[in-house]
């Protein structure tokens, strides 16, 4: 958030579209760093109608979230059977993410399917030592850089 200048209080008045694009923005920073730094990196698998994972590096299927805060039945089961799913495939399940508030239920139920589930400052770490690219440093410094602001209502 503090890269776009995107403030709590901004959040807070869509608290559910700032959630999905700031999402969306940790998914697409993941994988292009991982496409211009990985030789192994491909797109996301796809089983029958589901997509378990965002990309495939280095035999990781790496899934990215901004924050889990759903609890509902229909996720929680997707968490657990996509780890299997991605096992048998021959690769590593990895969630990577980037906040800290995340519901409790939903990381247990990502552990129970056989996810290796990075948070935060761990996040971070794991794609810098597959990288070799320190994302997190590259965010900081740009901090204020390409302000948002919230556009008037008339």
């Amino acid at each position: 958030m503090d890269v776009f200048g995107i403030t709590p209080e901004l959040k807070r008045e869509n608290r559910q579209y700032w959630g999905r694009e700031l999402g969306m923005c940790w998914q697409l920073l993941v994988t292009e760093v991982c496409r211009a730094r990985c030789k192994s990196f491909q797109p996301g698998l796809r089983i029958g109608n589901n997509e378990p994972c965002d990309l495939i590096v280095e035999g990781f299927a790496i899934d990215t979230k901004y924050r889990v805060g759903s609890g509902d039945s229909g996720t929680l089961k997707k968490f657990k059977q996509y780890g299997p799913m991605l096992r048998e495939a021959g690769l590593k399940p990895v969630f990577l993410i980037l906040r800290y508030d995340n519901l409790s239920a939903a990381i247990t139920a990502c552990k129970q399917g056989g996810w290796d589930v990075r948070v935060g400052d761990d996040a971070f770490d794991f794609l810098e030592e597959l990288t070799q690219f320190d994302l997190l440093d590259f965010l900081v410094s740009r901090r204020g850089d390409h302000v948002l602001e919230s556009p008037a209502i008339h």
